[in-house]
């Protein structure tokens, strides 16, 4: 408790996690949001679940772009046209919404919804960086921020299906849209903590992709996305084949929570491995994990299964985190963040695309499947590159990573 404490006791930090977490809800919200509005105005599932993920699959292309113009002119300069452009789509497509618009104007709004979605969260990340860099606290403050995003995404639905069932998914968004756009400019407002804008660019075509280390982590983001997807849909259809659906929250609720206590407890505990060989162990585990909720045949155990897979997933995310914070250089961090966010949420998508179609054709506990899968192959890349994940490794890769960062 001692380190959070210390961490959070940090200059001026308060000043921007309290609107950050404000603004951070309506991210969490947004994919399912979308899901419940467009369902409510088409009455399809399918042309719902259509919007649902382009909005995820725009947030993470776009994504790491925000982050880049973040790095080079500063947060505050891309968070307020961002901001602009996202209260105008998001608006727009409750508007449509409620008129019964058709479904491919719906589909194409959403996407640009999700694109324009501000990156606060990479963002903040950027900030501790940039305050705790080279400091033995920064670990503990990316702990501090998986927790904070447990928080959120577990707040956000409940919050979210509250309003949706009790007024509208009208509603519920127009409430995400009012916490985003007050969140999103009194963080802009505070400059305490934020990087000084440098005009750089990355001389490749790959982009920060290119650097060392960036694409394996980034793959290795969308196997732990998967995870969270596929045990949306798992536990969902599980539950409810078991004449249980009511449990569905609840289990969901103890695999966040026990993620919750896993990230806290990884961060203050000092390690004498590195973070590569943390990272390919924790997802290795994690797919060992996995495997017992295959196994839950009845409600118990499910609970079990999912607090197992919760208390090793965090751990994971803190050290990819930590990982790409050395790897790159400070010029192209947020950007590198953003790759991370970004791969996480279409891990999402796809992890519950392929399980929802599994789940269709073979049954409810074949969604489980995709875990052990998708992180087992995530482990073996990461042990594949442990070399190129190292901090401060070989020469001649720190170089070219520096012949490709130039000022611009």
């Amino acid at each position: 408790m001692k380190s959070y404490l210390a961490v959070l006791g940090s200059p001026g930090a308060w000043r921007f996690l309290a609107p950050a977490f404000l603004a951070r809800l309506p991210y969490a919200m947004l994919q399912l949001g979308i899901l419940l509005l467009v369902e409510w105005s088409t009455g399809s599932y399918g042309a719902a679940g259509i919007a649902s993920a382009a909005a995820a699959v725009t947030q993470a292309l776009v994504g790491p772009r925000t982050g880049r113009l973040a790095d080079r002119y500063g947060q505050a300069r891309v968070l307020l046209p961002q901001i602009v452009v996202h209260a105008v789509a998001l608006g727009t497509l409750l508007a449509l919404a409620a008129t019964q618009a058709p479904a491919a104007v719906l589909v194409a709004v959403s996407a640009l919804a999700g694109g324009s979605m501000p990156q606060v969260g990479s963002m903040v990340r950027a900030r501790w960086a940039h305050v705790l860099g080279g400091t033995g606290k920064l670990n503990t403050a990316f702990a501090l921020e998986s927790i904070t995003d447990e928080l959120t995404f577990t707040l956000a639905p409940v919050l979210l299906v509250a309003l949706s069932t009790g007024f509208s998914p009208v509603w519920a968004l127009s409430a995400a849209l009012v916490m985003v756009v007050a969140g999103t400019l009194m963080f802009a407002a505070v400059r305490r903590g934020a990087p000084e804008p440098m005009p750089v660019r990355v001389r490749s075509q790959g982009g920060v992709l290119r650097l060392r280390g960036v694409a394996v982590l980034a793959l290795a983001f969308v196997a732990l996305g998967t995870v969270f997807g596929s045990l949306q849909v798992g536990i969902t259809s599980t539950t409810a084949a078991l004449g249980q659906p009511g449990a569905a929250g609840p289990i969901y609720a103890t695999f966040s929570g026990a993620s919750l206590v896993g990230g806290a407890l990884y961060g203050v505990t000092r390690w004498r491995v590195g973070a590569e060989i943390r990272l390919a162990a924790t997802v290795a585990l994690l797919s060992a994990a996995t495997v017992a909720l295959s196994f839950a045949g009845s409600v118990p155990p499910l609970y079990g299964a999912a607090a197992l897979a919760g208390f090793v997933i965090a751990p994971a995310v803190i050290t990819g985190y930590t990982l790409v914070e050395r790897l790159v250089p400070a010029e192209v961090r947020t950007e590198a963040f953003t790759w991370l966010n970004g791969a996480i949420g279409l891990g999402i998508a796809t992890g519950a695309a392929v399980a929802g179609q599994l789940v269709d054709r073979f049954g409810s506990t074949f969604a489980f499947l995709v875990p052990p899968v998708t992180t087992g192959l995530a482990a073996l890349l990461v042990l594949s590159f442990l070399r190129t994940l190292r901090p401060g490794g070989r020469g001649r890769s720190r170089a070219r990573d520096r012949e490709l960062v130039t000022t611009s």
